[in-house]
């Protein structure tokens, strides 16, 4: 092999190494029978997610995922192999491409990463499930509120009586 192939091949190690240290999530994927199409539609749905979807060979994905620390990622790498990379949040990508997986009725996720941690399929599903961090956020939100709004409302009840008693006072006096 020729010093320029290798070269080649060592920036596309570099390139996904330096995509998986920054990644809050990876799934492993097979994206076989996919046409280019399909591939350019599920990439423009993630990169508005800020995620990207690349595909290379399993031997570059190998070295990269090995000298990153995901050894457990190359029982993955077997046949067509592409890699999610999702560089904000871990739900929204992962839903993007479940979603994607379940509309073409092709293709598969085989394992993935987490914050660090790795997951199965079924385990990565689940997360794709969960609601995003914006919902998240809003119900919590939405649990401090309605209790508030209890509190506000049985401390103005004392202050309601006595109003309504004043009302009935003054209109029982002559007053209107």
């Amino acid at each position: 092999m020729s010093e320029k192939a290798i070269a080649a091949k060592q920036v596309i190690v570099d390139d996904l190494k330096e995509k998986i240290a920054r990644s809050s999530v990876i799934a492993v994927s097979d994206y076989h029978g996919y046409s280019v199409k399909d591939l350019t539609t599920l990439r423009k749905r993630l990169r508005a997610e800020g995620s990207d979807f690349c595909v290379a060979k399993n031997t570059l994905i190998e070295r990269a995922v090995k000298e990153s620390g995901f050894p457990d990622l190359v029982a993955g790498l077997r046949g067509s192999t592409a890699i999610l990379f999702g560089y904000q949040e871990a739900v929204g990508p992962l839903k993007i491409l479940f979603k994607f997986i379940k509309e073409a009725e092709k293709g598969d996720v085989r394992v993935g990463v987490v914050d660090k941690n790795v997951y199965d399929r079924g385990s990565l599903e689940a997360i794709s499930k969960l609601p995003s961090r914006e919902q998240l956020i809003g119900q919590v939100v939405g649990g401090f509120k309605s209790p508030l709004f209890g509190l506000v409302n049985v401390l103005q009840g004392p202050i309601r009586k006595l109003a309504y008693a004043l009302v009935a006072i003054r209109k029982q006096k002559g007053g209107e």
